[in-house]
């Protein structure tokens, strides 16, 4: 497909076109299998303080939207995998340097060509969007997306740092939770459920990783 083309599949939402940019779920289910990930939210209070080498050291560094990295010492350095539901200006992703580019937004008409043209772009399927916000009662942020898709995935490990479902603002804005349109409560007990049932996840709390250090 050419830039035209794309254009047009995105302007009139021809979801069928625009899946045909993406690689194949059973690649991304490859790329996954018995990997040990960290994802890496944006949370300002609950940052990963000192964690940047443990981090590193996952078989995959999963980020968030902007992505910001305060310091490699709290953050680590490497992207494998960059969610995003926003734009993201060129400035950007030659900072983050990611691998690959995960589209997580039910909202194509956002997605950029530059985006859609990158190495490894997936764009997962709008099923996983709609079933979470029927569980939510709300739409899902980009993190409980990622969080979602690596639950049904048979990933080995899930860490996840940098996650207080916004009691802090996040590092890449200054929005607060009243002005973003997500409902963070049920994503915590959305997540908080997972943990319960999940033993491959970990949420690394800001309390947790001053203990550790």
């Amino acid at each position: 497909m050419n830039r035209l083309g794309f254009l047009l599949a995105r302007t009139f939402q021809q979801e069928d076109r625009l899946q045909s940019l993406s690689c194949p779920a059973e690649e991304i289910a490859a790329l996954l299998h018995q990997k040990t990930v960290a994802l890496v939210g944006n949370a300002r209070r609950a940052g990963p303080a000192g964690q940047g080498a443990a981090i590193d050291t996952a078989d995959l560094v999963i980020r968030l939207n902007r992505a910001p990295i305060p310091a490699p010492e709290s953050h680590g350095r490497r992207t494998d995998i960059l969610a995003v539901a926003v734009g993201l200006p060129g400035a950007d992703l030659a900072r983050i340097r990611p691998g690959r580019i995960f589209w997580m937004s039910h909202k194509r008409k956002r997605l950029s060509w530059t985006v859609a043209q990158s190495p490894g772009f997936h764009l997962p399927s709008l099923d996983a969007f709609h079933r979470l916000q029927a569980t939510l009662c709300a739409p899902p942020s980009t993190g409980v997306l990622v969080i979602d898709l690596l639950a049904r995935s048979d990933a080995a490990k899930i860490a996840l740092y940098g996650f207080d479902f916004f009691a802090s603002l996040s590092l890449s804005g200054s929005r607060n939770a009243a002005q973003v349109p997500h409902d963070f409560a049920a994503e915590r007990r959305f997540v908080e459920d997972l943990l319960s049932r999940d033993p491959r996840f970990q949420l690394i709390a800001a309390s947790q990783v001053q203990r550790n250090n």
